[in-house]
C-alpha cells in the first residue's frame, strides 16, 4: 500500500474520527434500497436460480423467507464466494485479498438446494435447463442470475496466465489471484522507476465501468508517492471516446486525467498484445492501426452474458443494442417473451447496472414483482436504473457517483457532495460497504 501511515497521535486521532464518519455512513447505507421484508406467499412450485453470484444468492434468500413452501433451487459450481467491489483495493496494494473471500455455502439458506454445476443450456420451450453435472433440472420459474463471461481471448496474445508473471500484464477482473499478481506488477514497474503504463477500457458493456478508472487513479497515486513521478508515461484508451457515461463525471475525469498527465486516446481498441516484446495493437477508428511499447498494461476484456445465454432463446435479438444479453424488461426484470423467467444482474441488457449497488435495488424490485405474478396482479415494482460507483480518484478519496436511467443523479445522502472528492466516499468503499454487500446476499436490504 502506498498511502503514508499514521504516526502521530494527533494523526491516529483524527483517523479514529474518520473511521467513525464513516461508521456514521454506514446505516444509510444499509437501510437504503427499500423494505427488504415481503410478505409470505403460498406456492409450491419449484424455483431455479441460475447462478450463486451475488444476485442468486440475494435472491435465494429472500425466496427463502418469503415462500416458505416453493421448492427452490440454486445452481452454481463455485465454492468461494467473492466481495468483486474489493478486488480493484487488492489491485492497488491498500487490501489483502482474503477480505475478499467467503465460502458460497455460507451463504445459501439450508432450506435451498445446492446443486453443483453451472447452466449449460437454457430450454424455456420446455421449462428445464441442463447442467454441466450431466442433470437436466425442471422448473416453474426461473431466475437467471448467471454473471457475464470476460472474453480475454478477443484479444490476441492474451492469455490470464500472463498476469503477474513479469511480463507487465495486469488485470483486476480475471479472478481475485490476478488482481493480487496485478498489484506485484504495478509494483514491480514501480520499483523500476520508469517506462510507459497502459490502461484500457473495452467496446462493450463491462461490469464495474469505474474499475478501469479506479486502476488508472490509484496507479496515479503510487506514481506520485515514488517521487519519480515524471519519469513514468501513463496512457488511457477509450474505444468510444468517453470515459463515463454520465457527463458530469466523464468530463470530470477528463480534466483530471490532463491535470495528471496523462495521455488520452479516444477511438481506441485493444486488439492484442505481445508480452515477450511488451507491445500492445491497437485498432484506431478512422485511422491506422496502432503499436504501442509498454512497461506495464491493464487489461480490460470484452464482456458478454455467457455462451449458455447467448445460445438460448433468452437474449436480445441480433438487430438490438444489447444482443450479447439476456431480454428482460428493463423496469419489471421479466423477460417479454417468457414470463415465467426473470433477470438480475450483470446478464441482463440495460444501460449500465452492471455492479453490486444494482443488485441491491434489483433484488427488491424482483421479489415484489415474482410475488405479485404468482398471485395474478399487477406488477407493482419499477426499476429506476439505478446504480452507484465509489469512483476512486487517488489513494484516500473518493467520489460516491449515484445515477439512474438517462445519467440523472440519484444521491442517497444529502451530507454528502456526489460531485466533490471525500475521504469519507473512500471510508464507505474501503471500510464500510462490504457489511452492506453481505446483508444484501442476506437479503436483508
Amino acid at each position: 500500500m502506498s498511502s503514508k501511515p499514521f504516526s502521530t497521535a494527533n494523526e491516529r486521532r483524527r483517523d479514529l474520527l474518520k473511521i467513525g464518519l464513516g461508521a456514521a455512513v454506514a446505516a444509510p447505507v444499509l437501510s437504503m434500497a427499500g423494505n427488504a421484508a415481503a410478505s409470505r406467499v403460498q406456492s409450491n412450485a419449484h424455483i431455479v436460480i441460475s447462478g450463486a453470484g451475488a444476485g442468486g444468492i440475494a435472491m435465494a434468500n429472500r425466496f427463502a423467507r418469503s415462500l416458505p413452501n416453493a421448492r427452490i433451487t440454486i445452481i452454481d459450481a463455485r465454492e468461494d464466494h467473492h466481495y468483486q467491489p474489493g478486488w480493484t483495493l487488492v489491485a492497488s496494494g491498500v487490501w489483502n485479498k482474503s477480505k475478499t473471500l467467503s465460502k458460497t455455502g455460507e451463504w445459501i439458506p439450508s432450506r435451498v438446494n445446492w446443486v453443483r454445476g453451472m447452466v449449460t443450456e437454457y430450454d424455456p420451450d420446455n421449462n428445464q435447463v441442463k447442467v454441466s453435472n450431466g442433470e437436466t433440472i425442471r422448473y416453474d420459474y426461473l431466475i437467471v442470475a448467471c454473471g457475464l463471461q470476460l472474453r480475454y481471448e478477443r484479444i490476441e496474445g492474451m492469455d490470464t496466465a500472463l498476469i503477474g508473471q513479469g511480463k507487465g500484464v495486469g488485470s483486476v477482473y480475471a479472478s481475485i489471484d490476478a488482481a493480487a499478481a496485478t498489484n506485484d506488477e504495478i509494483s514491480r514497474w514501480i520499483s523500476r522507476g520508469q517506462g510507459t503504463g497502459l490502461f484500457n477500457l473495452p467496446p462493450t458493456a463491462l461490469k464495474c465501468a469505474g474499475a478501469p478508472l479506479k486502476m488508472t487513479f490509484t496507479t496515479l497515486s503510487r506514481l506520485e508517492d515514488s517521487g519519480r513521478r515524471n519519469q513514468f508515461t501513463v496512457e488511457f484508451m477509450t474505444p468510444s471516446g468517453g470515459l463515463f457515461g454520465v457527463p458530469f463525471y466523464n468530463d470530470f475525469v477528463k480534466q483530471r486525467f490532463t491535470d495528471q498527465g496523462v495521455v488520452r486516446n479516444d477511438f481506441w481498441t485493444l486488439t492484442g498484445i505481445d508480452a515477450d516484446t511488451k507491445k500492445a495493437y491497437y485498432s484506431v477508428r478512422d485511422g491506422e492501426d496502432q503499436v504501442k511499447d509498454y512497461e506495464f498494461i491493464h487489461v480490460v476484456p470484452p464482456m458478454t452474458a455467457p455462451d449458455s445465454l447467448l445460445n438460448s432463446p433468452l437474449r436480445f435479438a441480433d438487430d438490438s443494442p444489447f444482443r450479447d444479453w439476456m431480454e428482460v424488461d428493463r423496469e419489471t426484470l421479466q423477460n417479454p417473451n417468457y414470463p415465467n423467467v426473470w433477470g438480475i444482474g450483470d446478464v441482463m441488457g440495460m444501460p449500465s447496472n452492471k455492479t453490486a449497488a444494482s443488485v441491491k435495488m434489483q433484488a427488491n424490485v424482483l421479489e415484489q414483482n415474482f410475488l405479485a405474478f404468482l398471485q395474478d396482479q399487477p406488477l407493482p415494482a419499477r426499476h429506476n436504473g439505478y446504480t452507484s460507483c465509489p469512483l476512486i480518484t487517488g489513494i484516500g478519496k473518493a467520489m460516491l457517483v449515484e445515477f439512474g436511467w438517462d445519467s440523472k443523479l440519484l444521491p442517497s445522502f444529502s451530507f454528502i457532495d456526489p460531485k466533490e472528492e471525500s475521504w469519507t466516499v473512500w471510508v464507505m468503499k474501503e471500510r464500510m460497504l462490504r457489511p452492506a454487500y453481505y446483508a444484501m446476499l442476506e437479503g436483508k436490504i
